[in-house]
């Protein structure tokens, strides 16, 4: 049984590229569709329930392909999309990954490459280009790392502090979080005035944002 692919490339030149490197292998694969923006797949994939696989590029007019990749995967998250593009830089590999992309190979890479890749992601794997899946590597410890500098920062908020903030993450006003701790209104604006110079914030929303965010409170 044929594989049905659909292809997203502006490109004419390079879409024609591909396909000349994909009917070399047409006992396996069939191409359904060339759309020549990110909306033309969309809509494609919309109406469409044939295929499987999506090369898609990145840099198309109207609609570039990491959105067209976030929305396709939101309604068909059984197609598996392969990002196909000349882009190896970390956000757009990283914007790429977020909005559902399967697998994310460079252009210059060999036929054998990309059918490699389409095989990949069809038993459910993820085929990079080395260099991106070094960037991706990359991305990901350093993710790992601002966290955990998030949860190891406590801004050297003392147990009252907390329990104020504790208090106006559940929606009480000076008042009530007063009553509740057993302290005057006044003594709980002070604690929220230190509050704020230690999680430099204005105001009560982005502290408790802040202290949520950096597992405090």
């Amino acid at each position: 049984m044929k594989i049905n692919i659909a292809i997203a490339e502006d490109n004419d030149f390079l879409a024609k590229s591909l396909l000349e490197k994909l009917n070399m292998f047409s006992d396996k694969f069939n191409v359904v569709f060339r759309a020549t923006n990110g909306g033309e797949i969309v809509e494609f994939a919309k109406t469409n329930n044939t295929f499987q696989v999506i090369l898609m590029d990145i840099e198309m007019p109207k609609m570039d392909g990491i959105k067209a990749t976030e929305l396709i995967s939101k309604f068909r998250p059984e197609i598996k999309t392969i990002i196909l593009t000349v882009f190896d830089d970390d956000e757009k590999i990283f914007n790429a990954i977020k909005a559902g992309a399967s697998g994310y190979l460079l252009k210059d890479e060999s036929v054998e490459k990309i059918i490699d890749g389409i095989n990949v992601v069809l038993e459910g794997g993820a085929p990079m280009s080395a260099s991106i899946a070094s960037k991706t590597l990359q991305l990901l410890r350093r993710t790992n790392k601002i966290k955990d500098v998030i949860s190891d920062e406590d801004f050297n908020l003392s147990k009252r502090e907390i329990e104020v903030l504790e208090n106006l993450k559940l929606g009480l006003d000076y008042q009530q979080a007063a009553e509740k701790l057993f302290i005057s209104p006044f003594t709980v604006r002070k604690h929220i005035e230190n509050i704020y110079k230690k999680l430099q914030v204005n105001n009560k929303m982005q502290a408790v944002q802040k202290a949520s965010a950096h597992k405090i409170i």
